[in-house]
Formats: C-alpha cells, sequence, structure tokens
C-alpha cells in the first residue's frame, strides 16, 4: 500500500482545523494554540510547501463575543454568531500568519459552491492565483447565509471538496482523537489505532460509527467520509490530533502519526475516472480531424481552433461531450466557456479570444488536466 514517503514529498496540502481544537472545546479562540498551528504551517511554507486551511470556529467564537452560554437553536441566531466570530477568527490568523511574513485571504464558501459546476471553476481559479503568489487562503463555510449546511462536522466534507478543487496532494484534519480506532476507545480500553487504511475500504464506516463523543453529531464519520471525497481526486487523507506537538509538520513530513487513508488511485487517474464516472453531460462540441488527432495523440488541451460546432444549454465548469465530424465519442470534459461563448470562438485561435469576447479568459475551451479521452 505504499509507504509515507509519499506523504513528506506532498506539494500541496489542505489543512481542516475543527471548532473543538481551535476553541478548547468552546472556551473561546484559543490564540496560543492557534499560534503554534500558523507555526507550522508557516515551516511548511519556508519548504516551498502550498498550503489551503480550512478552519471551522467561527460560530463558537460568535457565541464567546455574544454572550451566549449554550449553543443557539434559531438559525438567525446562529448566523448572527458566525458573522461575529469570523471577524475575530480571521483576524487572530492573520496576526499570527504577519508574524511569519506571509499574506493571508480569507475565502468563504458554501459547499454548493464545490459541487456547483458553474462556480467550481471560479472557485478553482482564485485559490490557484492565491497560492501562486504565495498566500495563505484560510477557508470556512459561509456559515452567514447557508441554513440546513449549518451543523458540526461539515468542514471535514468542506476540507476534502477544497482538496479536489486545488487538486491537493495531502488532506491534513486535526481533530481531538488520535486518528481512527477499530472500536470506540472511550468505550473500549483494547481499541487499536488504524495506522493505514485504503480510503474506500467498507470496514471504516462501521470502526467510525462508534459514538460522536465530544466532537458533536459528526465525529470519526464525517472524518472517514472526508477522505473517501478527497480520495476522488487522488489525495491522501491524514486524520491525526490537533494536541500533538507539531503535527501539522510532523504528519507533513510523513512521521507515522494518526491514520492514514490512501487513494486507490495516483492523483490523475483518480481525477479523470470522477470526471468520467460522475457527472452528467450539458451539451457537445464537434472537433475537426486535427483536433481529433491532437487529443488522442498527443493528451493536449482542447483549443477553439479546432472546435466546428457546438450544441447544449452548458455553461462554464459544465460536463462537454467531444464528438468527431462522424458523431463518434472523443472525450469528455469540462468546458471553460459557456455555449453562446464557444460558438463565438469557433475555428479561432486563442489568441483572439480577448477580441472576440472583450475578456482575457483561460486559452484552453477546456484544459487537458479536465479531459478524459475515450
Amino acid at each position: 500500500m505504499g509507504t509515507r514517503d509519499k506523504i513528506a514529498k506532498a506539494q500541496r496540502l489542505v489543512v481542516k482545523i475543527g471548532s473543538a481544537l481551535l476553541t478548547n472545546d468552546g472556551q473561546g479562540l484559543d490564540v496560543a494554540r492557534i499560534g503554534l498551528w500558523v507555526a507550522q504551517i508557516a515551516q511548511l511554507r519556508a519548504q516551498g510547501k502550498e498550503v489551503v486551511l480550512v478552519s471551522s470556529g467561527s460560530i463558537a467564537a460568535g457565541m464567546k463575543r455574544l454572550g451566549f452560554s449554550s449553543r443557539p437553536t434559531q438559525v438567525n441566531e446562529l448566523q448572527a454568531a458566525a458573522a461575529v466570530g469570523q471577524m475575530e477568527l480571521v483576524g487572530v490568523y492573520e496576526s499570527h500568519f504577519e508574524k511569519h511574513g506571509l499574506c493571508t485571504a480569507q475565502i468563504l464558501l458554501t459547499h454548493d459552491d464545490l459541487s456547483n459546476r458553474r462556480r467550481y471553476l471560479n472557485a478553482r481559479s482564485s485559490l490557484r492565483t492565491l497560492l501562486g503568489l504565495g498566500v495563505v487562503p484560510i477557508v470556512n463555510e459561509n456559515d452567514t447565509v447557508v441554513t440546513d449546511e449549518i451543523r458540526f462536522g461539515d468542514n471535514d466534507t468542506l476540507g476534502a471538496l477544497v482538496a479536489n478543487l486545488v487538486e491537493a496532494d495531502v488532506l491534513i484534519i486535526l481533530t481531538d482523537q488520535q486518528g481512527l480506532f477499530d472500536k470506540n476507545p472511550r468505550d473500549h480500553k483494547d481499541a487499536i489505532l488504524i495506522s493505514h487504511a485504503l480510503a474506500s475500504d467498507e470496514r471504516l464506516e462501521a470502526m467510525a460509527s462508534g459514538g460522536a463523543g465530544v466532537l458533536g453529531s459528526g465525529g470519526m464519520l464525517t472524518k472517514v467520509r472526508a477522505a473517501r471525497l478527497a480520495a476522488r481526486s487522488g489525495a491522501d487523507t491524514l486524520i491525526a490530533s490537533g494536541r500533538e506537538p507539531d503535527v501539522v509538520v510532523r504528519t507533513a513530513l510523513g512521521e507515522s502519526l494518526g491514520t492514514w487513508l490512501q487513494p486507490e488511485h495516483e492523483p490523475l487517474a483518480a481525477r479523470k475516472q470522477w470526471l468520467a464516472a460522475h457527472l452528467k453531460s450539458r451539451g457537445s462540441l464537434v472537433l475537426d480531424a486535427g483536433a481529433v488527432r491532437a487529443l488522442r495523440r498527443a493528451g493536449t488541451s482542447l483549443l477553439s481552433v479546432g472546435v466546428k460546432d457546438a450544441e447544449g444549454s452548458f455553461s462554464r465548469g459544465d460536463m462537454v461531450l467531444c464528438v468527431d465530424e462522424q458523431g463518434g465519442l472523443v472525450a469528455r470534459g469540462l468546458v471553460n466557456y459557456s455555449v453562446a461563448e464557444t460558438l463565438k470562438l469557433l475555428g479561432k485561435p486563442s489568441s483572439s479570444i480577448g477580441e472576440v469576447l472583450g475578456y482575457q479568459g483561460e486559452p484552453e475551451l477546456i484544459h487537458r488536466d479536465d479531459l478524459v479521452i475515450i
């Protein structure tokens, strides 16, 4: 199944920290401990690694600031707590990262932003640009506007979706437990820590269902499911204790801490399998013979100059079929332009995109990383 040397070679990581850790189990933001995690992330950045931080804690921080003694049950009060708490949370992160000479950016998302294909590419482009500029993006769920998504444990899923989004090598989920055990360690003294498993192993959910404990309604089960989501784009997942000294650096360097859940497929193969199997087509592009040869023989991106026609009602980020002039299926992929824009670009070189559309978008109609050749 491989060794953790693979983890040590990772260049892009997503680190998710939960509310129980950030607020010391609800006592308000643990500013000192946040400083320790930030210092570890700064150390990874100094090694040339890119890091996206997915942070819970806004509602818990807001509750403390607003004087709530218990978690509100009204959605509007939860939203208000999130709005107040997010200000404090980001301020704490910004002040700590600034000490290490690092710039941060606040990114508020809902799960729908990352599952809705029309917004997927926009979010991906923004995060990739920030990483390219050396910025540490801090992502949280936009609890101020969401309703049914407001429940503890969701940011495990959000962390996995962000890992998919930026095509991260590794997702590190920090929790208040050492990792995943074969049974609930609170009830069974003989529980054994699972050091290594495939994320797709169906037995993991049963192991993780032994009780949510102090983590709330999600607990370890949401982390196992998050690992499965992260694996669909080829990311490894590490579940480890956030209270372990230097846990972020040590796990990122391949030390055998916590639970390592490994994808079955390498990143490119996993991502393309996902694209091929799980998204519905919203239209089709008719390619000329030259474009078909380029895709099949050279594995290039699809450029507008090689497209003769477009059909359907697709928007940016939707899945489309690529067919030859006889109607034979050549590929599937995520398109960078709507059908109306694509029709304007038919047969035109990439250098003319800005002139034709009035803005300079991506040079490819479909990037090769978003193409699956059939």
